[in-house]
């Protein structure tokens, strides 16, 4: 359990540096990274950026804008990557790019179900949001569309976590007690978490 905690706190810890050094565009940047399928949670990242607009250090709409904007920037590698490569060599090599079998027919069952309005609906909900763009691209939707509904869609996401980092910000005494009388269990809670997320995408 150390070892874990030692690993999220350093990945939280990264995720502080980069915003606090680099403001917005740390923000684009890191919503790029989760975009291109690696685990580093959008749920982490914008929070953050809500308690910085907290202290006055950028607007709601300046964090909101970037992590949109970092989403797009991210999702049109993975789109490629379907649109170029096809389902045969995701579901054979896509474990290189952290995707697993089930990522990939749950972000398909949303496009099928759906069509286009997928790529909007699915850039709100949790996981499957960053793997829609590969069967965008194996589906060879059309890239205005794709780009449109990811950004307004990821724009929504955005506001809504970093409201919560507002939030935070503006009660910071009351979620430290919250903290103090329970940092075992909280500790316990994420780590479990962060670490099914990590192993689920790691995993051979």
């Amino acid at each position: 359990m150390e070892f874990l905690h030692v690993i999220i706190g350093q990945v939280f810890s990264w995720i502080e540096y980069t915003i606090t050094a680099m403001g917005p565009w740390g923000i684009v940047l890191l919503m790029a990274i989760e975009s291109c399928n690696v685990p580093l949670p959008s749920e982490a990242i914008l929070p953050f950026a809500g308690y910085l607009v907290s202290k006055g250090v950028m607007s709601i709409h300046t964090a909101a804008f970037a992590g949109a904007l970092g989403c797009v920037l991210g999702s049109i590698p993975s789109y490629y990557l379907g649109y170029f490569g096809g389902r045969p060599f995701i579901e054979k090599h896509g474990k290189w790019f952290l995707v697993s079998q089930k990522d990939l027919d749950a972000a398909d069952k949303w496009a099928q179900k759906w069509g286009e309005w997928a790529f909007f609906i699915c850039r709100m909900l949790p996981v499957v949001r960053t793997f829609i763009s590969l069967p965008a691209g194996i589906l060879k939707a059309r890239l205005p569309v794709f780009l449109s509904f990811t950004f307004i869609g990821s724009l929504i996401w955005s506001y809504l976590l970093v409201f919560v980092g507002i939030k935070f910000g503006e009660n910071l005494a009351v979620f430290s007690a919250i903290w103090h009388k329970f940092d075992v269990a909280i500790v316990l809670v994420f780590g479990a978490l962060f670490a099914a997320y990590l192993v689920h995408h790691f995993k051979k």
